[in-house]
């Protein structure tokens, strides 16, 4: 790989400017499992954006982007440099509610984006699994939804952005105009400049419910099996596994589709689309509160404790496999965010996923053989989520014509080299069935892993870029020295 360029600038009298001691804060991975310090600025206009970037220069540090702080590893993390918050920049420049067409600054979240639309009947066209992601997060990570197969990645749906460079300059970027920088920042996780504006194309939709269809495979065949019968007639599909299953059952779970509802299919399109028909309850059964539920559920993070709520989930699916209703769009998506802290169940030392994406053809196998070695390890992992992807062209792109499983793994002290050495072992799995990895999920992979399955003429076009869009390297992340740094 390329060696990356070190930062050599000084100030105007020759000496490097010292960062302020007040900036410098733990910055932690979304997953909990990992933090580091780093000098932590929250700009709210250009002017101050441009002013980081010039501190960084003078300083002779480098600058990491974050968005949500929704990565669950070291995306956005910039050990003893600047970490640029961007959640500040977060105005919605411009709305056209007749098009579904949205501009805004890169720190707008999903829960802004669609409280903002919903009334005029339009809904983000992508949305993760938790709302608090923010667009510039979205983009630099390129991520997917439950419709991954159908409508691709979210970067399918930026129609163009603005893009500062470190220099200070402003790049206007779409598929016309500098297409190359285009293809390459979205999913470049803030590697060649920092999005400013984005334009994106939201959906139409006539109802503010889904058509909800339920399903309770009973092993990994039927899960494949119940995704290819549906696919061409869904507009979203998600299966969950329980990873504790073996033998026959190996791979069983729930899974569930769900459509938009037609033009006229809803009586009361005005009711179910105000904002108060989609917020997500904040007690179960009007009694107890979510924000405690994380206490509830830590006793049973270990194995003994995790399979057993995931028998009970089976078979709670199982009783209810083929029910028919309508969800809210927010309840649907959002399940991150039904129990407030829900990461604290883990431990203080948190979890870390890994999400590797497989070809269709190769996909049965090669799942299979990823749910027997973590059980071998007596690693298995306590959440695991199954999704439909597409290919696009985006240069850093984890996406293919097949699936996904997002897998969660607790961490502990004595977990650590064991999980370190499980993905090895799994990458392995991954790359002889010509798979694929996700920046945002990624707490794992090798310099050598990542070349494996990007291509060493991908990553060399990638540096080729950004020497183009950052030549003194002043963008840089943890993420990206342990990745893309020999």
């Amino acid at each position: 790989m390329t060696k990356t360029k070190q930062i050599e600038t000084t100030g105007k009298t020759g000496q490097l400017t010292a960062l302020p001691h007040e900036r410098l804060e733990r910055v932690w991975a979304w997953g909990g499992a990992s933090s580091s310090m780093g000098y932590v600025f929250r700009p709210t206009t250009l002017e101050q954006l441009r002013d980081v970037f010039e501190l960084a220069y003078q300083s002779g540090r480098s600058v990491g982007l974050k968005g949500g702080g929704n990565s669950y590893g070291d995306a956005f993390m910039n050990s003893e440099n600047i970490v640029l918050d961007l959640s500040r920049m977060n105005r919605i420049l411009a709305w056209d509610p007749e098009t579904g067409v949205i501009q805004v600054e890169p720190g707008v979240s999903i829960e802004q984006a669609w409280k903002y639309i919903l009334e005029d009947g339009w809904w983000p066209p992508v949305v993760t699994g938790t709302m608090k992601t923010t667009f510039g997060g979205c983009a630099g990570m390129n991520v997917h939804g439950k419709n991954a197969w159908q409508v691709g990645p979210i970067g399918d749906h930026i129609l163009e952005f603005d893009l500062m460079l470190p220099s200070g300059a402003i790049m206007t970027c779409s598929r016309e105009v500098h297409s190359d920088i285009f293809h390459a920042a979205i999913g470049g996780f803030g590697m060649l400049g920092c999005f400013t504006s984005l334009t994106l194309q939201m959906k139409r939709i006539y109802s503010g419910y889904l058509q909800v269809k339920t399903s309770a495979p009973a092993n990994l065949q039927e899960m494949f099996t119940f995704f290819e019968e549906n696919l061409a007639t869904s507009n979203y599909i998600v299966g969950w596994i329980d990873a504790f299953a073996q033998g026959d059952a190996l791979g069983r779970g729930d899974a569930h589709l769900a459509n938009y509802l037609p033009s006229g299919a809803d009586p009361n399109p005005q009711q179910s689309l105000r904002l108060d028909r989609q917020n997500l309850p904040d007690t179960i059964a009007g009694i107890v509160p979510k924000s405690s539920m994380w206490m509830f559920m830590r006793p049973f993070m270990n194995n003994w404790g995790t399979s057993f709520v995931n028998l009970a989930k089976y078979t709670a699916g199982h009783l209810g496999s083929g029910k028919n209703y309508w969800q809210t769009h927010a309840a649907f998506h959002f399940l991150l965010d039904y129990v407030p802290n829900w990461k604290k169940s883990y431990g203080g030392d948190g979890l870390i996923q890994y999400q590797p994406f497989i070809p269709k053809e190769n996909a049965r196998e090669a799942f299979a053989a990823i749910l027997r070695t973590c059980q071998q390890h007596d690693l298995p992992n306590y959440l695991t989520v199954f999704k439909r992807h597409r290919p696009d062209d985006f240069m850093l792109t984890h996406g293919l014509d097949g699936y996904s499983m997002a897998m969660d793994f607790r961490v502990t002290d004595g977990r650590r080299p064991q999980l370190t050495t499980l993905a090895r072992e799994l990458d392995a799995i991954v790359l002889a069935a010509n798979g694929r990895f996700y920046f945002a999920k990624d707490s794992t992979l090798t310099p050598e892993t990542t070349v494996a399955y990007l291509g060493q003429d991908t990553v060399n076009q990638f540096h080729a870029l950004k020497n183009q869009c950052d030549p003194d390297h002043i963008l840089q992340t943890d993420l990206w020295r342990r990745l893309f740094v020999a």
